[in-house]
């Protein structure tokens, strides 16, 4: 059995758990990264690619958008097709001037590990056993196995960086938490592909044969996504047919300039909406999809993470620095604002842009629900104060004050 010491263990070493070691660190405050899978597995993930301008700024205090300044694209709008008829949202001109940037979250961790790397911090990557003792004391710590011994890593802080599925939120008492759910009646068929996009900004797609969103990674390197049943199957969707659906999606002058090729990769995600309150036990911080779980509809996921990281290092900064021993404490109020007003506009997006017909108990009730859903996305891209909030919120809000 080995004893390591460190001022803040984090569990996961995705983009959350990265960039909040990196950013302690250029602190000078220690930390070591403790990781369930391998550096190569991580980087596999297929992810988000629309980063609010909250995170770009982020990624620059921690050192690491050197290289998504050279190959990142800025998007000043995208555009919303309703049944046809198109709108875009035009970001800088409706938020004065604010944007997004298009970099693939795989790329933005693969930039957080080589920072890791140019640092020689700690990681232990291909972890097993991980488990949290005395989150709820003054000597917190995390033991685990890392290639067959056994480890007891002694902390001041715990941040939970690992995930819906991780070890951490599973580490708090059901007594001392509350977990709200929404779980949505379809997925999104997502397909990879070494092809130009079909368009300079994204294009979301309400049609009767259901959701599509085309969007993109780099120049040549595109990302679509289709609206399908939870009981369908990627292998049921050869490439041919997935190509041939999203051309009867996407707006017409867009599906005669699609270019199709073969897919690098294929999935089926489901959707839900997820939030664990309070996102702290004792000196435990759930951080990103530890805490709270949105569907892709608002490119919410990963900005939403990287607020919660933002308010924790700067929380124990204040901690560290010696302004407020107590600072951390307050971490749960302060994200919990930020994410339930991401999860409201992630759900509004998705009640807005998906087909809910195989919800609803009768056709009434379909038809009604459909007509709410379409007068109230009608009554919002037709009027300017409508696509301001739109805008507003696809953005980014500001960060909480800590």
């Amino acid at each position: 059995m080995q004893t390591l010491t460190t001022q803040v263990a984090i569990i996961g070493a995705g983009p959350s758990g990265l960039l909040l070691g990196q950013l302690l660190a250029n602190k000078g405050i220690d930390n070591i990264i403790i990781e369930r899978v391998s550096g190569e597995y991580v980087l596999g993930r297929i992810r988000a690619g629309i980063l609010e301008q909250g995170l770009v700024d982020l990624l620059a205090e921690a050192g690491v958008d050197e290289r998504m300044k050279q190959q990142g694209h800025f998007h000043d709008g995208f555009e919303i097709a309703h049944y046809g008829k198109r709108f875009r949202i035009d970001l800088k001109t409706l938020t004065e001037g604010s944007a997004v940037m298009c970099y693939g979250q795989t790329e933005v961790t693969r930039d957080l590990m080589q920072a890791r790397e140019n640092i020689a911090a700690t990681t232990y990557y291909e972890s097993s056993d991980v488990q949290i003792n005395d989150a709820d004391s003054d000597t917190p710590s995390v033991s685990f196995t890392h290639n067959g011994e056994q480890f007891t890593l002694n902390c001041d802080y715990i941040a939970g960086c690992d995930g819906f599925h991780g070890v951490s939120r599973k580490s708090i008492p059901d007594e001392n938490k509350t977990e709200f759910e929404r779980l949505y009646p379809f997925g999104w068929l997502g397909l990879l592909s070494d092809t130009p996009p079909v368009a300079n900004e994204l294009i979301y797609c309400k049609t009767e044969r259901g959701f599509a969103l085309a969007s993109m990674r780099s120049n040549t390197r595109s990302r679509y996504y289709l609206q399908v049943r939870l009981t369908d199957k990627v292998e049921n969707w050869s490439d041919a047919d997935f190509w041939d659906e999203l051309k009867k999606r996407l707006p017409q002058d867009a599906a005669e300039r699609l270019v199709t090729g073969p897919s690098l990769e294929k999935s089926i995600a489901p959707l839900r909406s997820f939030v664990c309150e309070p996102m702290q036990y004792g000196r435990l911080f759930l951080v990103g999809d530890a805490a709270h779980i949105v569907p892709p509809t608002g490119a919410k996921g990963l900005n939403l993470a990287a607020s919660d990281v933002a308010t924790l290092f700067r929380l124990l900064c204040q901690v560290y620095d010696g302004s407020d021993d107590a600072a951390v404490e307050r971490y749960s109020q302060i994200a919990l604002k930020r994410v339930w007003h991401a999860e409201r506009f992630s759900w509004w997006m998705s009640n807005m842009l998906h087909e809910f017909k195989d919800e609803q108990v009768d056709s009434q009730t379909s038809q009604t629900f459909e007509r709410f859903m379409n007068s109230e996305l009608d009554f919002y891209l037709n009027n300017e104060a409508g696509q301001t909030v739109i805008a507003t919120q696809y953005v980014g809000l500001p960060y909480e004050k800590v």
